[in-house]
């Protein structure tokens, strides 16, 4: 039973500010990235995960609190996680976790970049 789908996650990504969708390594994996900035990546033909960028602190937390959360799939494993949507990942924590890749990445950008984009 899935616990969330492809659709949740690409709609959050899409409802924020300055993010753009891609396929930039295949015809499957889908990129969100907010001003070229990886946050959130998944597999749309074959969705089972969605991998998010961490507060490493927090990367180790989830890891040992629920099963579905892993160090991230062919990812930096210390900032990045792959959150299964097949396990006990509810809705409201994966978009949770979805905004927290997403500031995380935003923080991590110039403040001037920030202001030019209004984020």
């Amino acid at each position: 039973m899935r616990t969330f789908e492809f659709e949740h996650i690409r709609d959050c990504c899409l409802a924020k500010l300055a993010v753009t969708e891609s396929f930039p390594f295949d015809d499957t994996t889908m990129v969100w990235k907010v001003l070229d900035k990886v946050f959130a990546i998944a597999n749309v033909d074959d969705f089972r995960s969605v991998s998010l960028k961490c507060n490493p602190a927090r990367s180790i937390e989830l890891r040992e609190q629920f099963e579905g959360v892993r160090p991230g799939w062919h990812l930096n494993k210390k900032h990045w996680n792959s959150v299964s949507a097949e396990l006990d990942v509810d809705l409201a924590l994966v978009l949770e976790l979805v905004d927290h890749s997403y500031a995380s990445v935003v923080r991590g950008m110039t403040k001037k970049s920030r202001k030019e984009h209004g984020l």
